[in-house]
């Protein structure tokens, strides 16, 4: 008798998805645009000097950047480029920071969102979460992908509280993953995928929502709080 191995569930409708399109997302709070050098370089250095310990950048393989030239050079050698796919998340008329869509496979449905560079002016702040929750929404809602991946170094206590807050689910950590500024790095993964997605999205917009915030703007209720009720 022949032994039978076990396998993955069936995903009998599965065809491969299709790649992120470089349009913008637009939200109640914020827009993220295709990032272009002489579109957003200015107001982005501006609001990345406000980071005056240059800690946004101790975790990330590029920056701080000495000059705005050297800024708008970094910008122009990828904008052209489909991964990393970068946009620029813009509150009224200034950028305020970065981030991106990676390690995209449309075969199997994956997609990674990183190069995450939020400056000062944006850290903790109603729009940094909007920007997030319009990435996942054009990864789940709008392509049909399975998964949404969060990678960071295993040290970086904020990128990993952040990814949980968010809704990620942290899986594991890859030893040894890569040299960074000549320093290992030990990878955290963390993931999303599409089952979970309609609860992460409810908390999303519950905590969103204009009446979850006071009349000074402070939260009534955490995206953990609005995502578990």
């Amino acid at each position: 008798m022949t032994e039978e191995l076990p396998l993955g569930f069936e995903v009998p409708d599965w065809t491969p998805r299709k790649f992120p399109p470089r349009e913008p997302m637009r939200g109640e709070r914020c827009v993220l645009e295709p990032l272009d050098a002489e579109t957003h370089a200015l107001s982005l250095h501006a609001a990345n000097g406000t980071d005056t310990t240059g800690m946004m950048w101790t975790y990330l393989p590029y920056g701080p950047f000495g000059n705005l030239a050297e800024y708008e050079e970094w910008i122009r050698s990828f904008q052209e480029e489909d991964e990393p796919m970068f946009f620029a998340i813009v509150c009224g008329d200034r950028a305020l920071g970065v981030a991106s869509y990676l390690r995209i496979d449309p075969e199997n449905g994956s997609i990674e969102i990183g190069h995450v560079a939020y400056s000062p002016l944006l850290q903790q702040t109603a729009p940094a979460t909007e920007a997030m929750y319009l990435m996942l929404s054009r990864v789940f809602d709008e392509l049909g992908y399975r998964r949404c991946e969060w990678k960071c170094d295993s040290l970086n206590e904020r990128s990993r509280r952040a990814a949980e807050r968010l809704g990620f689910t942290y899986e594991g950590t890859f030893r040894q993953a890569r040299v960074r500024r000549r320093r290992n790095r030990d990878d955290a993964w963390f993931s999303i995928i599409d089952t979970e997605w309609p609860a992460v999205k409810a908390g999303f917009e519950a905590w969103l929502d204009p009446s979850n915030f006071d009349p000074d703007g402070k939260q009534r209720r955490t995206i953990a709080e609005c995502r578990r009720s």
